[in-house]
């Protein structure tokens, strides 16, 4: 577990309704209903906190009840937090909805790396000893998905997955005439390298930690999320090496994101304006 504190939040939206009904008796009972409820997710959400440590390592827990837009005041708060955890979808959400509003919205404006928590069934079903799997490919934000993955990896006590897709492109999308299978060893044997040569630095600071290679020629996203389907957790960054300047969120971390059935650490730096 990370040793930091851990803020709680509930925010409650402004209700959408205009002055000629805010006097109304429903509209005082539901807002005081909705300082109850909110008080009550809190609370459980506290009780959750302390079943999950121990009480020696347990952390410091504070809580909040906001009024305000959910997406802008979540926002705010990741300026100064280490990482915003939300789950995939709220209580209102879509049945087959693949992303919330609240999450895509951390996801896309969020200041600091955002976890977001996918199917609890499929969670507790799979191994505490389940590897933890990372996207690379060499753009700062995967760098910092990296650094990630080999923290929680190591506080775990589990294995890496690092998957390197040197190409966008899967062997079945190149022209016949210019591919053949001896050229995709001499290219797999270099981009083995260029992984290795990018996780040494953090195989060193983690010797704990036991790396499997993964390098593909394919699409990075499906090769993710057949990862994901015995892993506990998935980091990517957020947008990749062909991300452009003020980019939000990459295709890949979009998908994955989407389609993941586990939490999905999506690795983002400080916004500069």
């Amino acid at each position: 577990m990370r040793n930091v504190p851990i803020h709680l939040v509930h925010v409650i939206a402004p209700m959408a309704t205009s002055e000629g009904w805010s006097g109304l008796p429903i509209i005082a009972n539901y807002a005081d209903w909705q300082e109850e409820r909110a008080r009550e997710i809190i609370e459980q959400a506290g009780k959750v906190v302390a079943e999950a440590t121990s009480t020696s390592r347990a952390p410091h827990v504070t809580s909040e009840v906001l009024h305000a837009a959910i997406v802008p005041a979540l926002v705010d708060l990741s300026k100064s937090a280490d990482m915003v955890v939300v789950g995939c979808r709220g209580h209102d959400g879509v049945a087959g909805a693949l992303l919330g509003s609240v999450s895509s919205g951390l996801a896309h404006h969020a200041h600091c790396p955002v976890a977001v928590i996918h199917d609890e069934d499929v969670l507790e079903a799979r191994s505490p000893q389940a590897a933890v799997v990372v996207g690379i490919d060499g753009s700062p934000t995967s760098e910092l998905a990296t650094d990630i993955a080999f923290d929680e990896a190591s506080r775990r006590g589990v294995e890496l997955v690092a998957l390197h897709a040197w190409s966008d492109m899967g062997p079945l999308d190149f022209p016949s005439t210019n591919w053949a299978p001896i050229e995709w060893r001499n290219i797999e044997d270099q981009e083995k390298e260029v992984l290795a040569e990018r996780l040494s630095g953090w195989q060193e600071r983690y010797p704990d930690v036991v790396v499997r290679k993964v390098v593909v020629c394919d699409r990075p996203a499906p090769r993710l999320l057949e990862q994901a389907k015995t892993a506990q957790l998935l980091v990517v960054g957020s947008h990749g090496r062909g991300g452009f300047p003020g980019m939000l969120l990459g295709s890949v971390s979009r998908a994955v994101v989407n389609s993941a059935q586990i939490p999905v650490i999506i690795a983002r730096r400080p916004q500069t304006h």
